[in-house]
């Protein structure tokens, strides 16, 4: 039986919602660098979405009006106020070395995406969130909009700041490690 799209059900929310658990539980991991806290974040997010679903318009982007309610939900909560940021390291454990792969290679992987990862840490809430939906959740620039409510020319002008920032600190990074041998 088909859900009609006129008038927001529990149902069409399920059908809506629960494809983006998943994407969703991952950008929390990365917002609040803890498994517990993006657990209670999503809940949160999914709760709040399920109350207000009836004002969601039809035919809009729900995938960011998602994305703008967990964005909020941590921005308004205690550890948003931290503005961490951590690297999943559940899926590294996943990722099998290549066969020329070395004890020396793995080694300088490994301290890469540290590097990477503290200087994430380092940049303001507004660039990092911009480079998480772009780099790791591939929304859309239109889609970044959306869910940080601000115009598409501010998310690539952040996007474009946000880069330029973090090539700066990891080479800040990468000389201040080179003056250290």
């Amino acid at each position: 039986m088909p859900v009609s799209l006129d008038r927001p059900s529990a149902s069409s929310f399920e059908e809506l919602a629960m494809p983006l658990f998943d994407q969703l539980y991952n950008f929390a991991r990365w917002l609040t660098q803890d498994t517990a806290e993006a657990e209670d974040l999503v809940q949160e997010s999914y709760a709040k979405a399920l109350r207000g679903f009836s004002s969601f318009q039809q035919g809009t982007n729900f995938r960011a009006w998602m994305y703008r309610i967990l964005r909020n939900s941590f921005l308004s909560s205690r550890t948003g106020l931290k503005s961490t940021v951590a690297l999943d390291a559940e899926e590294q454990e996943d990722v099998l070395p290549a066969e020329s792969t070395t004890p020396e290679s793995l080694l300088l992987a490994q301290a890469n995406r540290e590097m990477v990862q503290q200087a994430l840490g380092e940049l303001p809430v507004h660039f990092r969130e911009v480079l998480l939906l772009c780099e790791v959740e591939e929304m859309s620039y239109q889609e970044i909009a959306e869910t940080l409510a601000v115009p598409a020319g501010t998310v690539m002008s952040r996007l474009f700041r946000a880069r330029k920032a973090l090539r700066g600190l990891l080479q800040r990074k990468l000389e201040g490690g080179r003056r250290g041998l």
